[in-house]
Order: structure tokens, then C-alpha cells, then sequence
């Protein structure tokens, strides 16, 4: 057994059987620093009277395994959904603050639990498509309970299912409607129950709402007068392959062995030609690869972009050129467990200092379906 097998299977072991009490000695040593920061974190009383977040984690937890929908998911399921409950509040510590008329906040805890939980699950060795369900989960795990009230609802719906699973983010926010104390708990189940009709109404409840083809779905998630239903016809000039990897995964490597002679604009060559450092502010670098690319794009020819593109954010500007020039978009995601990472980075030319990378690490976001017409995991 490999040490990353070994410490996957630390998370494994600590999956409790319907019916069974968690081993939260077990569950804290695993997390660490970060269950005692969460027992530390205070919760507003109005929907949070048990008080602080490790409490209502194991209020939840205890709510989740007692859930009869729970106990018939298959068992790979069950372990996801459960690392989703002890975890979906582990961002609050890093996000809660007590505004001015007295009430506690943590605005943006649900994003901030979503990166801190996938680089805890990338460390454990966790396969990247269970960890990623569980930060999908994680990331929208509120969004159930206010759904209904928003005026495009259906739209959130869809976008949604293109994330994580909606049949278990139903199921993981009744439990976490359940393990808390609050006036308005009914409230919450009814808007729980709204929400999974409306899942079920956009044909997405427990699945990613299909569409005719790539190109409908990328367009429809760009316009938000277009109906999901519309079929797309697909006439592309070029293909853009987007690299995303953090640095020391093998972007370059990939390319060599299955891109051969295709053009790549890249932004550490681009970087190197003008003699700009990586700390150095990226304008003019960013504005070249830019130009570079608009010369492939209007010739209607395949090239790839390649830079690390660890977040969303970075993508979608960059995303947007390539569809403006009528482009067909891929993303090539490239992940390596830390060790290698490490070895493969040490080996590099030019090695990105170890602390940088764990600070990107931080940052990571693997690409979804809501980005690019085809999406390629390489992990």
C-alpha cells in the first residue's frame, strides 16, 4: 500500500454504517488545527443556537447518517456525503466576522470550505472525481435553502447540476437544516423541498441538465436570454486547447506527447523573450500572449494556450477571446499528487520555489462544464 493509499484510507475507515456513532477523535485528528479553530468559531444564535461550528458539524453529521436516503446511496456515495457534512463548514473559521449591529457573518465560507477541503482531500490522496463531488457540494451547499427566492432560479438550478450532484445537495442540506437549532428550521425543509422541485421541473435532479450538443451549453451559459432547450449549430473556425495545471504537473510534457508541432502561445516563454520575472507585473506579458493568440484565431488555426489557469476566474476572460473568434474551447487539466508535483518541480529548469506552489495550491480550481466545450482530466 502506497502512503497515499494508506492516508486515503484513514478517511475511509472513519465512514460510520447507518446506524452507527462516529468516531470524532478520529475525525478531529484528521483534520487537525482546523477542528479546533472550528469548536472556537462562534455562529449567529438565530440559526445557530446549539453555538459553535463543530457542534452543528456533528449535528448534522448525526442528521445525515440517520437519513434512510443516506443509508441507500451506494457506499462510495455515503463516504462522499459524509466528508461533505464534517467539512461543508470548514471555511467559516477564515470568513466569520461580527458586523457592526452585533450579528455574526461568514460570507463566502462555502467557496473558502470548497478550496480548503480539496487541498486537505488532495493531500489524503483522495481520487479526484470523489473529491471533487464533495467540493461541489460544498461550494453550493447553501444554495437550497434560498433557491426559490431568487428571480433566476432556474437558471441557478442548471448551473448548478453542471457542478456537483443536486440529488445529494438536497439530500446533504435537509441534513444540514436538521443539525442546527433555529426558529425557522420547517421553513428551511419546505424551501429544501421547493428546491428539489425545481431541480426535478429543469431536469436535474440527480443528474447535469442535458443539452443538444457543447456548443448549446457553453451558449447558453454566456447569454442569459437563451433557453436551454435551443440546439446550436456547431461550425467552429479552430480548436484552443487551454492548459490548466499548477506549475510542475507536466503541461509541457503533455503537449509533447500529444500535441506535437501544434502552436502554443506560452506565457513562460512570452515571460523569457522580454525578460520579465514571474513576480513582476504581468501586463505586458498577458497583452503579448493576447495578440499572439488573436493571430492563430483569425487565421482559423488550432493552437494552445498554455499557462497555469488555476481559477476561474483567470480562465473565463481568456475563454471569452477564444468564443468571440468563433472558436471551439477544450481545457486540458493536469493534476499531480503532491509528491510528485514535488519531485517533477525539483527537476524543472527553472523550479517554482515550494512555497508558491502551496500558496496556488490554495487557489486551485479544477475547470467545470459551465467553462469550455470539452474538458480533459488528466490526474
Amino acid at each position: 500500500m502506497t502512503d497515499a493509499t494508506a492516508r486515503f484510507q484513514a478517511f475511509l475507515d472513519l465512514v460510520p454504517g447507518p446506524g452507527q456513532i462516529p468516531d470524532w477523535d478520529g475525525i478531529e485528528a484528521l483534520l487537525g488545527p482546523r477542528a479546533a479553530a472550528m469548536a472556537a468559531c462562534p455562529q449567529d444564535p438565530h440559526h445557530h443556537g446549539e453555538g459553535d461550528v463543530l457542534t452543528h458539524t456533528r449535528m448534522v453529521v448525526s442528521a445525515l447518517i440517520a437519513d434512510p436516503d443516506w443509508a441507500a446511496r451506494p457506499q462510495e456515495r455515503q463516504a462522499g456525503l459524509f466528508w461533505a457534512a464534517v467539512l461543508h463548514d470548514i471555511g467559516k473559521p477564515a470568513t466569520t466576522r461580527t458586523e457592526e449591529d452585533g450579528r455574526i457573518t461568514s460570507r463566502g465560507h462555502s467557496r473558502t470550505g470548497a478550496a480548503i477541503a480539496r487541498e486537505l482531500l488532495w493531500h489524503a490522496g483522495a481520487p479526484f472525481a470523489w473529491r471533487e463531488e464533495i467540493c461541489g457540494l460544498i461550494a453550493s451547499h447553501q444554495l437550497p435553502f434560498w433557491l426559490i427566492e431568487r428571480d433566476n432560479s432556474a437558471r441557478m438550478a442548471i448551473e448548478t447540476s453542471l457542478t456537483c450532484n443536486t440529488a445529494d445537495l438536497v439530500l446533504h442540506a435537509r441534513a444540514d437544516a436538521r443539525g442546527r437549532i433555529c426558529a425557522d428550521g420547517e421553513d428551511l425543509l419546505t424551501r429544501i423541498d421547493l428546491a428539489q422541485a425545481l431541480f426535478e421541473e429543469e431536469a436535474c435532479f440527480g443528474t447535469a441538465r442535458a443539452f443538444a450538443n457543447d456548443g448549446s451549453r457553453i451558449e447558453w451559459v454566456a447569454r442569459e436570454d437563451r433557453d436551454p432547450t435551443y440546439a446550436v449549430h456547431e461550425d467552429y473556425g479552430c480548436t484552443v486547447t487551454m492548459m490548466s495545471a499548477l506549475p510542475g504537473s507536466g503541461k509541457d510534457t503533455w503537449i509533447s506527447r500529444h500535441m506535437p508541432g501544434t502552436p502554443v502561445v506560452s506565457l513562460d516563454a512570452i515571460r523569457e523573450e522580454l525578460g520579465i520575472k514571474p513576480t513582476d507585473n504581468q501586463g505586458r506579458v498577458i497583452q503579448e500572449a493576447r495578440e499572439r493568440a488573436r493571430v492563430h484565431l483569425r487565421a482559423g488555426e488550432d493552437f494552445i494556450w498554455n499557462a497555469t489557469n488555476i481559477t476561474r476566474q483567470i480562465r473565463t476572460p481568456i475563454l471569452s477571446l477564444f468564443r468571440d473568434y468563433g472558436a471551439r474551447t477544450r481545457i486540458v487539466y493536469i493534476e499531480a499528487e503532491p509528491d510528485r508535483l514535488k519531485t517533477q518541480n525539483a527537476g524543472r529548469a527553472a523550479a517554482v520555489p515550494g512555497k508558491v506552489i502551496a500558496s496556488l495550491a490554495g487557489k486551485l480550481e479544477p475547470p467545470t462544464l459551465l467553462e469550455a466545450h470539452e474538458i480533459t482530466f488528466v490526474v
